[in-house]
């Protein structure tokens, strides 16, 4: 996994400008995948697969299940959105909001 900080603000002491959906994502990741960030400073738009915050296809599996856990829809493996999807924070917590049964 690459390094969290290529996905952080460089002002990471003021607002990410997070909507409070992306914020509660954001906490999410952070909780789910051990990461050494803290919520606030994940930038909405930063790529999170890859360069940016780093997740690999192990850690985007993860983000999967505990969105399924606690929003109460699947996220499959296999849906050729994905991409989209998972493309940044800021996209995975639209997805989240449209879809969304708890």
């Amino acid at each position: 996994m690459n390094s969290p900080a290529q996905a952080l603000r460089p002002d990471a002491g003021a607002p990410a400008g997070q909507s409070a959906p992306e914020r509660e994502l954001a906490e999410l990741l952070v909780q789910a995948l051990n990461l050494e960030v803290a919520p606030a400073e994940i930038d909405p738009t930063a790529p999170l697969y890859g360069d940016g915050l780093g997740l690999d296809s192990i850690d985007i599996l993860e983000v999967a299940l505990e969105v399924s856990r606690r929003y109460g829809f699947q996220l499959r493996s296999d849906d050729e959105n994905n991409v989209v999807i998972f493309q940044s924070l800021r996209s995975l917590a639209a997805h989240v909001a449209q879809h969304r049964t708890l």
